[in-house]
């Protein structure tokens, strides 16, 4: 096919079949089979459009897997295995954590201030929002230098309730996370644990005070072990990989705009998550409280018979 195609120019093409020895019939066969693609390859254009739709949206840190979950919650049934193929043969990868990454200790222990009891051991479930947070502090790089990010978590639907960043890792900061889970979500008196590590920060007096002022009961983790507090880990390991890591920002205007970005306009509203069933924070809650809804409404009486 490829001798008759550079040769065509020269002789005619009537010719070089008779000199080969190739049928008409059988040549031209062979070339509408090669200039016309298959139905599974017309589906292929078609899907890889989708698929680059959806890790783009994701800021090109979706892997197959969630692809191939966004695909489906779009109505697209295909397997998970040709998406797979799809995405590897394109080069688009999901993001994955860096090799030397560790978590770790963020806040240091006050030794004159008495720790809260561990409330959690490790159970990091909740039958609803708003019963279960858990909270801790990481740094952030920049061109102008390191600051500081604190983050509320909220364990049942995986979401951040509340974030605020400073020059300082004190009281302040994480005062000011906690305050804007409060001002945005239903604390109930009594019925929200917050807990963290045994940073000073956290059990200083003034954020003792304020959790009591709100019927927030405080727990604390051991020191120094990131598994007391591994929900918060598994964020922040999340935030890095997916942003951190992968920008170079100037400033720190710069810095806070993309984590706004990604933990309001992402993360929360549309970063679909396994343990949720593929769902994002958002719309697990929405699910949630719907379900609720319904459940509370009263059934309908059924009328008397009449005799």
């Amino acid at each position: 096919m490829t001798f008759i195609d550079e040769q065509s120019d020269r002789y005619a093409v009537a010719l070089l079949l008779r000199v080969l020895q190739i049928g008409e019939s059988t040549y031209y066969a062979w070339r509408k089979q090669i200039e016309q693609p298959c139905d599974r390859d017309i589906v292929d254009v078609g899907l890889l459009s989708n698929i680059y739709e959806i890790w783009q949206a994701s800021g090109c840190t979706y892997g197959s897997d969630r692809v191939h979950q966004q695909l489906r919650r779009d109505g697209i049934r295909v397997g998970r295995k040709r998406v797979e193929r799809l995405m590897r043969e394109q080069g688009w990868k999901g993001a994955f954590l860096r090799r030397g990454w560790r978590g770790g200790p963020s806040t240091r222990p006050d030794p004159s201030r008495q720790p809260a009891p561990d409330l959690v051991n490790r159970q990091f479930r909740a039958h609803g929002p708003d019963r279960l947070w858990v909270a801790d502090a990481t740094r952030i790089p920049c061109g102008e230098g390191v600051f500081w990010l604190a983050a509320v978590r909220d364990v049942f639907s995986r979401r951040i309730v509340g974030w605020k960043t400073s020059d300082r890792c004190d009281t302040d900061l994480v005062l000011a996370a906690l305050e804007y889970g409060i001002f945005s979500r239903e604390v109930r008196d009594g019925e929200l644990i917050h807990h963290s590590d045994r940073g000073s920060n956290y059990t200083s007096f003034r954020f003792a005070e304020r959790l009591y002022d709100n019927g927030i009961l405080p727990s604390m983790g051991s020191v120094g072990d990131s598994y007391d507090n591994a929900l918060m880990e598994n964020f922040w390991s999340t935030l890095k990989t997916e942003l951190v890591y992968r920008q170079a920002w100037r400033t720190r205007d710069e810095a806070e705009n993309a984590l706004f970005a990604y933990i309001d306009g992402w993360y929360n509203t549309h970063r679909i998550q396994k343990e949720l069933g593929y769902l994002s924070p958002d719309e697990y809650e929405t699910a949630w409280h719907q379900h609720q809804t319904d459940q509370a409404e009263p059934a309908l009486a059924t009328p008397a018979t009449s005799r």
